[in-house]
């Protein structure tokens, strides 16, 4: 019986032309060449980036091998309309080749070098091809026909490059000196959020086997002396680390709720009489840890490129502390201590993390050691707004009101301390964190600058961190090769406090406290002497001098009938008050007030390299997501 004319019938699904052409490119057929016509109309419809990653992971490595005349005359054709710079050609070869080179790079070859240079060139014709493809992307960011061209030469050679880093098809990048390029693009931008794919693909080819010789582009930070392009980084370094942070206030809100009707209702005993609020399921803890496991995103991968910058360059360390922008915007420099904030507070919850907290510290320990900055940081003008991390217990203290830098950083080095005490522990984390410390006491000592913060909140997590050393001292004996390195600079750190607090601690209170605290701790300190079998030459002999003088004059104090047996912190507040006159303190010798310890890269390249192999990575994933 004949189907109605009435009855609907199901619409045939159409195909987009374009991936048609994705589907015929990799046909197993005779005759493997495609017609003129057919790569004509390839480059002339705008790609589907989606079609067309699909299709390439529908083909395995080996596949590739195959069709490798196929994959070797869309790479050349595509760098020739890339060359010519014709509309629109050229903006469908960059995209096609960026999701293109994402896939091929991807695939996990047998022999990675000579196999992905067989599929893209050509054994025989790579220097050639590779040569040509360097020079195009190098002239089109410079001198593209638009912005949005420009833009895309960009993503093309961060797809190379980040696919390609363990290979040395990156090298052709070095050879044709990418840095003046970038530099143009950035100056040319209307917006200083472009700044960020060319200050990313800048980090990734500093980064290029740089211990192994001397990277140009190294070369190219150090001379670079363009105040304005640097600002305009700086800037955009801000808007996107601010993004990032971003990402972690969208798991936790950890804002307290300021005043509002209900709020103020509620406290007066009318909360019957606010206004009803929809209640929303709060996340679960799994759902918060898994959150939590993928952060921070992608785009923390420009840690990588500031840390190299700030190394290289004291022109950009500087504009990174005193750059504003003129909107309502947080500064560049309050986004960045807040990202590390939410990093250092969520560290120990993947390896990922926590070499972006390595990377972060590093940064700042890099500014802290140039003098100028350090002092500049512990001043009081011009002070600073950041928002710190607060998703777990035990929060930091609220801070409503604008503080110096330094202030900030202390919270960010005790928080750190506080939240990844684990039986495994992060040396290199905590050793890091340390180093703020100490470094941020030396300046305030030397410069006799007193700081307001709220130093019981540092002190506890230092004291946790020495009690936690104490208890687990087989356990790290038996995981670090030295626990000294930990160790050591832990002790300097209170030693310091303890021989110079006078000179940067606000009031004769807060040094109270600090002395109070190591009385209090005294039996720790005999245990961790005796634990780790320390000289006579330790900072840890400061604090036992300290406390065994506060002891005595306790025992003193009992025997007279002054104090009683089970003695108040008011009274034994009393007696340490009383005793300053008596207390004879050693030298500062050994607790690094003097000199300190410049970082050297070299000597840390272990997890540089994890670190950058971890940014390229992110890179990668980025890319896949244009």
């Amino acid at each position: 019986m004949e189907i109605s004319p009435l009855v609907q019938q199901a619409r045939p699904a159409f195909q987009p032309k374009v991936s048609q052409l994705y589907e015929e490119l990799f046909v197993d057929e005779e005759d493997h060449s495609h017609s003129e016509g057919f790569w004509s109309e390839f480059f002339l419809l705008r790609p589907d980036k989606a079609s067309l990653q699909r299709r390439l992971e529908a083909v395995s490595a080996d596949d590739l091998l195959h069709f490798q005349y196929e994959t070797q005359q869309l790479f050349l054709l595509a760098v020739r309309h890339i060359k010519a710079g014709r509309a629109p050609a050229d903006e469908v070869a960059l995209e096609t080749l960026t999701v293109f080179l994402a896939g091929v790079l991807s695939k996990r070859f047998t022999n990675p070098s000579s196999d992905i240079i067989t599929v893209l060139a050509g054994l025989d014709e790579v220097d050639a091809v590779f040569s040509d493809f360097a020079n195009a992307i190098d002239t089109t960011i410079r001198t593209g026909r638009t912005k949005d061209v420009r833009k895309k030469a960009i993503d093309a050679a961060l797809s190379l490059t980040s696919g390609a880093y363990q290979t040395s098809l990156v090298s052709y990048f070095t050879h044709r000196d990418l840095f003046p390029s970038l530099m143009k693009y950035v100056q040319d931008t209307d917006e200083s959020s472009q700044a960020f794919e060319p200050f990313l693909l800048l980090g990734l080819l500093v980064n290029y086997n740089k211990f192994e010789y001397r990277n140009p582009y190294r070369l190219r930070l150090e001379d670079f002396v363009n105040e304005a392009t640097i600002q305009t980084i700086v800037s955009g370094l801000g808007v996107i680390l601010s993004q990032s942070r971003n990402r972690y206030v969208s798991v936790i809100e950890d804002v307290p709720e300021g005043w509002n009707l209900s709020s103020t209702l509620t406290y007066i005993g009318l909360g019957v009489l606010a206004p009803i609020k929809a209640i929303t399921p709060a996340p679960s803890a799994d759902d918060d840890k898994e959150k939590f496991a993928t952060l921070p995103s992608p785009e923390a991968a420009i840690l990588l490129s500031t840390y190299d910058f700030a190394l290289a360059n004291k022109l950009f360390c500087y504009n990174l502390i005193t750059h504003s922008t003129t909107s309502s915007l947080e500064t560049p420099f309050s986004a960045f201590l807040s990202l590390t904030s939410y990093i250092l507070h969520h560290a120990s919850r993947s390896p990922r993390a926590s070499l972006y907290a390595l990377l972060a510290l590093t940064t700042l320990r890099i500014l802290l050691e140039d003098v100028l900055l350090c002092k500049r940081l512990c001043q009081s003008t011009p002070l600073l707004s950041v928002r710190l991390c607060r998703q777990r217990p035990p929060f930091l203290p609220p801070t409503p009101h604008p503080r110096p830098p330094a202030a900030h950083i202390l919270d960010l080095a005790a928080d750190a301390l506080t939240h990844n005490l684990r039986r495994r522990l992060d040396t290199d984390l905590y050793a890091g964190s340390l180093a703020l410390v100490h470094r941020l006491f030396c300046c305030l000592a030397q410069n006799r600058t007193p700081l307001a913060y709220h130093w019981p909140v540092l002190w506890q997590a230092l004291l946790s961190l020495l009690r936690f050393l104490t208890t687990y001292a087989a356990d790290l004996a038996a995981q670090l090769s030295d626990p000294h390195v930990l160790l050591t600079p832990l002790l300097r750190v209170l030693g310091l406090a303890l021989l110079s607090g006078s000179a940067f601690l606000p009031d004769a209170p807060a040094y109270d406290d600090l002395v109070y605290k190591l009385v209090e701790n005294s039996a720790v300190l005999d245990k961790l002497q005796a634990a780790y079998a320390l000289g006579e030459d330790s900072p840890v002999q400061v604090l036992r001098h300290v406390a065994a003088y506060y002891h005595g004059l306790l025992q003193t104090e009992r025997g007279k009938g002054r104090v009683g047996k089970d003695l108040s912190p008011r009274e034994v507040g009393r007696v340490i008050r009383g005793g300053y006159e008596g207390l004879v303190l050693p030298s500062g010798e050994g607790m690094g007030l003097e000199s300190w310890e410049g970082y050297r890269e070299g000597e840390e390249r272990g997890w540089v390299k994890r670190a950058g192999r971890v940014a390229v990575e992110d890179v990668r994933g980025w890319v896949r997501g244009l």
